[in-house]
């Protein structure tokens, strides 16, 4: 996984000084170029770029079943390694942001075991950082067993 290219995702705010305090005083990204429109972060390695909308704008959320959980949808985040996604969420704790969906390992002893969190930043965009006991078993696919297929 390490020849993997940056990615590069624009998403809304409404309040780009929110999103600034947010992005580089909680998650800790740094920043790069901006204007009065936009503020481009780096998030572990990656190019996410916060563009000033309307409140009014802002896209609609909903939730999809996950392994028990309603996971917010739209969402995005960055695959960490494991001692990272725990430093991560020690700090994000100890900040004291409120998780939709808190610091937990979801499959355990299953095929794609991995530590995940759900939260929102200031504009509403939800954020999701999971890591994997195994990191072989990213796009790994769960064979499905007679208690799945009930």
């Amino acid at each position: 996984m390490s020849d993997i290219r940056p990615f590069h995702y624009a998403f809304p705010v409404d309040d780009l000084q929110r999103a600034r305090e947010f992005y580089v005083g909680v998650l800790g990204c740094g920043e790069g170029r901006s204007s009065a429109q936009w503020i481009d972060f780096e998030l572990f390695g990656h190019q996410v770029v916060a563009h000033l909308v309307p409140l009014a704008a802002l896209p609609a959320r909903d939730t999809s079943a996950v392994d028990g959980d309603h996971v917010p949808v739209p969402h995005f985040g960055v695959v960490l390694e494991w001692t990272q996604w725990h430093a991560l969420a020690e700090r994000l704790q100890r900040l004291g942001v409120r998780f939709v969906i808190a610091p937990r390992v979801r499959f355990p002893g299953l095929v794609g075991e991995q530590a995940t969190m759900f939260f929102h930043d200031p504009a509403g965009n939800a954020l999701e950082f999971k890591a994997l006991r195994r990191p072989e078993q990213l796009f790994a696919r769960q064979e499905p067993t007679t208690a799945t297929l009930r």
